[in-house]
């Protein structure tokens, strides 16, 4: 393009940009974001975009020609929208940057997204299928192709389906970053065999809020709030980091009040109003004393508490013998939380009582445009956490801040999943390896227990897939793991699909090479904001040579290697373990226009678009193009705005005329009914399904409780062998000072970095040159009581042995606690069979139940032999791998590991190294004994006969008769 036309181009841009904000004094973005983002190339561009680039060593610059090809984020759970940037010439990517189109992120990404570039050039990634050589564990692979790679997978899985070994087949996820796919996978095979991470995660913090609403997350409309309390870093390192943190900030532009709840002084803390630094676990006990106060004052919103709240079903418990009146409530109300003073929540959390005042008196003021946050944090840190949410929502739920303006919604109002073509069925039997009887009420897979079972003879595995997981290093006890997935007897078949190594994939089979954010197909749609979206992860790559009138027929055409990527993989997998149909399984994967081969990558999404998300069609045909087309010319599509008070919609029509209401007002109905987003009710023993709730002579959809309203008091938690804890109320830790010995502390080793990704940032250079080292948080006090100084070596001493950590002094935590984020201390065995940049060389040694992983070299990671970033790697520090130390902790009702360790801190001794762990397995043993001994398990405690309330949620919710507990097992 000569110069005059390329300013031609320049000055039409900038003209229709000037056209879009003429009289606003600002330059907007043309799209859903509607954000301040001039700089974005317009989306009439992306087919071909212009850049100017310097010529190394001229001084002068030239034209780059690019394609813009959308795709989303896979780096951490918020599926923020990116941009690649696609070199017409060459067809690589050069770079990644926001997606204006994408509703949540609105063009702005954080380190990780622009990061991907660092994932898909890693010069150490696997690029072809490897079987193991040797003994597992060995670290010796070979070559093979996919497809004996999948007909080893197929034979085994159809044996066991076929011979009724379904239990033995297991698919461990992390990071799904889909909806739904590989669930329905599954499903066609008849399999509740999904197992996940989320009781490492999110089970406390789901549990909270499913006992008051039947929903098991929020969703949060920060934007709009008057006061945002957050539990942890959440602005920074939080669930939908990205998304909430924007939205938080341009509230507190606009003078929204920020209090963070939080141990250190994280960069949230620095931005916040109020920044309490509590004791660990004494967060309870802080909100429920602002609770005292709210109720105590009467400034709380009584008309939601008397509509909404299930306080008859409370009163008709507990005190029978009251007038059946709202006053009477209040007064008990106040009765209840009488003793939860300033005084005695200040003296729990051991801060200024003065402060705790302030706090509660700003939260009086919000009305219903209170925004409150904890996912993980607290709740996953302690024993008995999932009352940290449930109290923090009981002010949500005091003030009538639920689904309002500003304030706190269901999550499945704000989120968006469809419907696929595969249409299967939910399985008719119970996996009792990952939903053991001990646990009826935990919200997901006990998946941190599982090498225990295994080695209580509970079961075996045959096949074992771990995905996006690395329970190896993840986990705690992690040598459980080791010791297991070592075991042939007890895992047979272990197959790793990663994209990268890792300490788990170093104990497969095999190793099946999966595609990064910008390489696979995937649907995802996440409650950042109140709105609803719907994101299309798809192969970069692919989607530009398509763009350009190519046919690409397999994602291995354009991906690097024989890099594959999941869809792709479970169909024609799926379609090999029932070639012939017989088992009824290959026709939810048949072509629908040729049942005699697999759906295609564009025929499944096809149908999803123009089936399954309203008005996507309609924008679709205003801009002449197919639905499939839409999306993946702009990657998201805003499918409504605003959530609303869902609860209060009128429910009509022929069904209510066969309608049952019971004397606490749940209306019952034999007819279906759409219950719109969110669960399903369960039906009563009638096969009535509850449809909503008697109010004001109409009925109101309500909540998917089985009271239909908030439950204050949950009467699922009294029937199921947990009375003590049917109200919100305060759980004393297992890190408590009363637990504690006098030499011990608390460690918090739970918070997150806002530049790294779990375990899968170890390969990329950008952010670990940010992020590459976790010490040992210290205040100054305990520093000169424990005789440590800055950067000294210690010893963490916690429930199965010790790490060698680096001690950081710093004011950022307080006394009496120490702090140390994960991310880090990953590792490889020497001889090192791969060279990733942030692992050390290892060496692992066994004696007995003594087992010690040293490292043998300094900290250098290993430098690749290729790759010119390889050669900027500056830094020596890796960091500690402190999970190894940590026995599990289930709690009894969530199911939660409770991360937060009492631990002894010592100076390190003569010898030790940075990133020494030693571990005495022995102790793995007796700390599972002794959590498991908390348990109430269903055989015991189940009013029903069921192994679980048949109401709250479970992934792969089993049908028919497989709830019912096995004869003879009460």
């Amino acid at each position: 393009m000569k110069p005059s036309n390329l300013i031609a181009t320049l000055n039409e841009r900038i003209a229709a940009f000037r056209a879009d904000t003429e009289g606003r004094g600002e330059t907007f973005y043309q799209g859903p974001s509607r954000i301040n983002l001039a700089g974005f190339p317009p989306k009439e561009h992306w087919d071909d975009w212009i850049a100017l680039e310097p010529i190394k060593g001229t001084g002068r610059r030239r034209e780059k020609h690019y394609m813009l090809v959308p795709t989303t984020c896979f780096n951490c759970q918020s599926s923020c929208g990116l941009l690649a940037y696609v070199d017409r010439e060459t067809m690589e990517v050069r770079k990644f940057e926001g997606n204006p189109e994408h509703a949540a992120s609105r063009g702005r990404n954080c380190a990780k997204g622009p990061a991907t570039l660092n994932q898909i050039t890693d010069p150490d990634r696997i690029l072809y299928p490897m079987q193991r050589v040797g003994e597992r564990g060995e670290g010796r692979w070979k070559r093979i192709s996919w497809d004996e790679a999948l007909d080893q997978l197929a034979t085994r899985i159809r044996a066991a389906i076929v011979e009724d070994r379904k239990k033995e087949v297991m698919y461990h996820v992390g990071r799904e970053g889909e909806d739904g796919f590989t669930e329905s996978i599954f499903q066609a095979w008849g399999m509740d065999s999904i197992n996940t991470h989320t009781n490492i995660c999110s089970a406390a913090g789901r549990t909270g809020h499913q006992y008051w609403m039947g929903f098991d997350r929020p969703s949060n409309d920060f934007a709009n709030a008057e006061v945002i309390l957050l539990t942890s870093a959440h602005l920074e390192s939080g669930h939908y980091f990205n998304p909430h943190a924007q939205r938080i900030i341009e509230a507190k532009k606009r003078g929204a009040r920020l209090i963070v709840v939080d141990v250190r002084m994280s960069n949230s803390s620095t931005h916040a109003d109020h920044w309490v630094s509590p004791y660990p676990g004494s967060e309870a006990a802080i909100f429920l004393s602002i609770a005292r106060h709210l109720i105590e004052t009467k400034t709380y919103n009584r008309d939601f508490v008397a509509r909404w709240w299930n306080w008859r079903e409370f009163m008709a418990a507990q005190y029978p013998d009251d007038a059946d009146t709202f006053e009477a409530f209040e007064a008990r109300l106040a009765e209840t939380y009488a003793g939860y003073t300033f005084e005695y929540a200040a003296a729990e959390a051991r801060i200024d009582v003065r402060q705790l005042a302030a706090v509660a008196e700003t939260v009086a003021g919000a009305g219903t445009k209170l925004c409150t946050q904890n996912w993980r944090s607290a709740a996953a840190g302690n024993l008995g956490g999932w009352q940290v949410p449930r109290t923090l929502f009981m002010l949500n739920a005091l003030m009538g801040a639920v689904a309002t303006e500003g304030g706190m919604a269901p999550n499945a109002w704000n989120k968006f999943i469809p419907k696929n073509p595969m249409k299967t069925e939910h399985p008719d039997w119970w996996n009792d390896l990952t939903f053991p009887g001990e646990f009826p009420l935990s919200v997901n897979e006990m998946s941190f227990l599982l090498p225990h079972f295994l080695k209580q003879g509970r079961g075996k595995l045959d096949t074992y897939f771990t995905r996006v997981y690395n329970p190896v290093w993840t986990n705690p006890g992690g040598f459980d793991w080791v010791e297991v997935l070592s075991d042939e007897s007890k895992v047979g078949l272990h197959a790793a699909l990663t994209p990268t190594w890792n300490e788990t994939a170093h104990f497969a089979d095999l190793v099946l090479p999966m595609g990064h954010a910008s390489e696979r197909h995937d649907l995802v749609s996440m409650e950042t904001h109140d709105g609803r979206w719907i994101s299309f992860r798809q192969p970069v790559a692919r989607a530009a040579r398509v763009r350009l009138g190519e046919t690409i027929n397999d994602t291995r055409e354009t991906n690097p290697g024989e890099v594959w990527e999941e869809n792709e993989f479970w169909f024609d997998l799926t379609w090999r373990i029932d070639p012939d149909g017989s088992l009824g399984i290959r026709q939810h994967v048949a072509s629908k226009t040729d049942p005699e081969r697999p759906m295609t990558q564009d025929e499944y999404y096809a149908w999803i678009f123009e089936n399954s998300v309203p008005g996507l069609p309609e924008a679709a045909e205003a801009e002449g193009l197919s639905p499939l087309a839409y999306m993946r010319r702009y990657g998201n599509f805003q499918v409504g705005l605003g959530s609303a008070m869902h609860y209060e919609d009128e429910i009509t029509g022929n069904a209510l005329g066969e309608a049952h209401t019971d004397d606490r007002g749940r209306v019952f109905t034999t007819s279906a009914v759409d219950f719109g987003n969110g669960p399903t009710p369960e039906a009563d023993p009638e096969g009535r399904l509850p449809v909503g709730v008697e109010l004001d002579g109409a009925v109101r959809r309500g909540f998917p409780t089985p009271s239909g309203r908030l439950e204050f008091y949950s009467a699922t938690l009294a029937a199921w062998g947990w009375p003590e804890y049917a109200l919100p109320t305060y759980i004393k830790s297992h890190i408590h000072a009363d637990h504690l010995a006098a030499d011990q502390m608390p460690l918090v080793p739970t918070f997150r970095l806002p530049t790294q990704i779990h375990t899968r940032g170890a390969n990329s250079k950008w952010l670990d040159e940010l992020a590459h080292n976790n010490p040992v948080w210290m205040n100054p006090e305990d520093g000169q009581r424990l005789n440590v100084a800055d950067g000294d070596l210690i010893r963490v001493h916690a429930d199965l042995g010790y790490f060698v950590g680096q001690a950081w002094i710093t004011p950022g935590i307080r006394p009496g606690v120490i702090a140390c984020s994960h991310h880090m201390g990953r590792w490889q065995f020497t001889p090192g069979g791969n060279r990733e940049q942030r692992t050390m060389e290892t060496d692992i040694a066994r004696a007995g139940d003594d087992w010690t992983l040293t490292p043998v070299a300094d900290h250098s990671p290993m430098a690749p032999q290729e790759g010119k970033d390889a050669a900027r790697v500056w830094w020596t520090a890796v960091g500690v791998h402190q999970n190894l130390t940590f026995g599990v902790h289930p709690d009894p009702i969530s199911g939660q590991h409770c991360w937060h360790q009492g631990v002894r801190v010592t100076k390190a001794e003569v010898g030790d190294q940075p990133g020494q762990v030693y571990v005495d397995r022995s102790k793995s043993t007796d700390v599972f004994n002794e959590w498991m001994g908390r348990t109430r398990p269903a055989a015991t405690v189940s009013p029903d006969g069921n192994r679980r309330p048949r109401w709250m949620l479970r992934p792969m919710k089993p049908r028919g008769d497989a709830y019912k507990l096995p004869k003879g097992s009460g």
